[in-house]
């Protein structure tokens, strides 16, 4: 199976991002199951029903949150009729669900969402929580395996790291919006810290300079706006995995709105 993951998808920006690039590369790259982080998608903060059918309609598969997750209420509404996921270690009263289950080409796969706690709302603990999950996926015999942490803290994501990697698939991160230079496969799983946003490029995390720049030198600030115009970048990585759901192959594909491309490939050393 190959399987792409997209980090977070930053406004009308991102969007159209992945609308030129992913598609393509679907059909190049043979990508059987696309995941993609959400939070970001509508104006930068949460998602509408009207964003989620435009970027299903992409080729996006499932999509996962985090702490901006619940930003637009009508996300309520949207988690019972589309594979949209919210962090696993919310509440358990929370609306919403932190696992999805389904089989691609008769292939059981799972997506699992999870958030860390440095910076983030308050969330049970993410790996106590995580153990008794990937647990009991694998005792219903699924062996493909994918976690989006959603997390503030680099340690964070590479200890999940540790206490997973001979469990699960891929393990990706999001919510810095700064991709990482550290895509590796380590005992067959794929894993880097944080793919980096997918949206502007030329601004701060995805979002027009001025209010970052205001709070920095003057210490007040006001509402994060996604820029009209931007230049953009598209980031997913592409895992191949074998029978047994372990990585084999993972690349980094980024996409400039200038046409430039960039890909990186690593193999298990």
């Amino acid at each position: 199976m190959i399987i792409g993951c997209i980090g977070d998808i930053v406004g009308k920006p991102g969007r159209e991002a992945v609308a030129a690039a992913l598609p393509s590369l679907k059909e190049r790259f043979d990508i059987d199951f696309v995941v993609a982080n959400y939070e970001n998608a509508s104006h930068g903060f949460g998602l509408t029903e009207k964003n989620a059918k435009e970027l299903f309609s992409y080729g996006i598969d499932v999509m996962t949150g985090g702490n901006h997750s619940f930003d637009k209420k009508e996300i309520l509404t949207l988690f019972g009729t589309h594979p949209l996921l919210r962090p696993l270690n919310y509440p358990e009263a929370t609306p919403g669900c932190g696992v999805w289950c389904g089989k691609v080409h008769g292939t059981n796969i799972a997506v699992v969402n999870l958030m860390g706690h440095y910076g983030m709302p308050m969330a049970d603990n993410p790996f106590t929580k995580i153990v008794p999950t990937i647990e009991k996926l694998k005792s219903d015999g699924i062996r493909h395996i994918v976690v989006d942490m959603h997390a503030e803290a680099s340690a964070e994501k590479q200890t999940l790291l540790h206490l997973l990697k001979k469990d699960v698939t891929v393990l990706f991160g999001t919510h810095t919006h700064v991709g990482t230079d550290d895509l590796d496969i380590i005992e067959g799983c794929a894993y880097v810290t944080d793919i980096g946003l997918t949206g502007c490029r030329d601004g701060v995390i995805g979002m027009d300079k001025k209010i970052p720049l205001s709070r920095a030198l003057t210490g007040t600030g006001g509402h994060h706006d996604i820029p009209k115009r931007c230049k953009t970048l598209f980031q997913m990585i592409v895992v191949e995995t074998n029978d047994d759901g372990r990585a084999v192959d993972a690349k980094k594909i980024k996409v400039y709105d200038n046409g430039h491309e960039r890909i990186e490939s690593v193999f298990e050393i």
